[in-house]
């Protein structure tokens, strides 16, 4: 096939000329990723047909078969250092896809995983992963049903990289999605933000901070059932992974044509997350979550959700912190402290590469 590659005639899309070979920020979750992805890969994997799966961009796709709703989503984990206060890249691995699953409204089921081992790896580490992995499998109550491995040359793996790939049940009548947002919905975050990636970049650069900060890795499978079996209204799910809450908000916000208010004194900021990001000089907005979900939710329901999220560990700290508007469509603005406002950017890359 190489004859017909034809290398020095392919043309860039215009948005990505800036940049014509591949940079950390392309794998950011921030602009340059958004860009690589709506002007590369999806038309040229959906042939510029609307309405695909893969057009809506998701955490995950639903398609039909068999008359059965089935949400996937499949993810690669490149995390430095494998191992964290909290986790490592095996239970990372296993929550992340299962998260993005869930944030379809599905029951995840079952989960594929590929590694990418580099030659030299210690097979105890590698044993130590598998155990978590299968640990983490069995708390969020899927199972790991096929896989793939392959070994590179010293020097060219980092170790180790982890793909998951996962299937799961969307129950009828649930419809989760951008598109279901609407002006006065509630927005919800299910507890404190910026724990995993100040966790990561903690042991990454040997810094301390006066207190343990720990990864908030965890399945959110459980949250997600608790509040659609309860009847609440929910209309749109993420885990705000890559790019923090901030790049969250702008995805719905985009997706679904309507504005976003939020209060920065609502925000659920752990006392030590914020001394981290003021001494690395960070926005605790931008940082990864890995065991958090943001809820948009009709607004007779906000109340009882956030009764419910409260009610399990994993949303002990759901707070609301804020609303969708049908002003400045695409807009996220925050309420600061002094009566102001301030647009809330989508950041170009990630603060923190290689968090998961």
């Amino acid at each position: 096939m190489s004859e017909h590659l034809d290398l020095e005639n392919w043309t860039c899309p215009v948005p990505l000329r800036d940049y014509p070979s591949i940079v950390l920020g392309h794998g950011g979750g921030g602009r340059l990723s958004g860009d690589l992805i709506r002007h590369l890969f999806v038309p040229a994997f959906t042939g510029g047909a609307d309405g695909t799966p893969l057009a809506q961009l998701g955490d995950g796709a639903l398609v039909e078969a068999g008359g059965a709703r089935l949400a996937m989503s499949t993810d690669t984990f490149v995390v430095r250092p494998r191992f964290f206060p909290g986790g490592n890249i095996g239970d990372l691995a296993v929550n992340g896809t299962v998260n993005d699953l869930a944030m379809c409204g599905a029951t995840p089921l079952y989960l594929t995983v590929g590694f990418v081992l580099e030659e030299g790896l210690p097979l105890a580490e590698l044993g130590l992963i598998v155990d978590t992995m299968a640990a983490a499998a069995r708390m969020a109550g899927v199972q790991i049903v096929t896989g793939d491995t392959k070994v590179v040359d010293a020097g060219h793996g980092d170790g180790l990289y982890v793909t998951t790939a996962g299937v799961g049940l969307v129950p009828d009548g649930v419809r989760v999605g951008p598109d279901q947002v609407r002006p006065g919905d509630v927005v919800l975050v299910s507890g404190p933000i910026g724990l995993h990636g100040i966790a990561v970049m903690s042991v990454r650069e040997g810094l301390e901070f006066g207190a343990d900060i720990v990864s908030d890795t965890a399945p959110l499978g459980g949250l997600v059932a608790a509040l659609l079996g309860a009847g609440i209204r929910v209309h749109a799910l993420r885990d705000p992974t890559r790019g923090g809450l901030a790049a969250t908000l702008h995805e719905i916000a985009g997706s679904s044509q309507v504005g976003v208010e939020i209060a920065e004194s609502a925000l659920p900021v752990p006392p030590e997350v914020r001394a981290a990001c003021g001494f690395l000089g960070l926005d605790p907005m931008y940082v990864a979550n890995e065991g958090k979900l943001v809820a948009f939710v009709a607004p007779e329901d906000a109340a009882r959700a956030l009764d419910i999220l409260r009610a399990n560990p994993l949303g002990a700290g759901a707070v609301a912190i804020g609303t969708a508007v049908a002003d400045h469509p695409e807009v996220v603005v925050a309420r600061t402290p002094i009566g102001g406002t301030r647009v809330v950017d989508l950041p170009l890359a990630e603060q923190l590469p290689r968090i998961c």
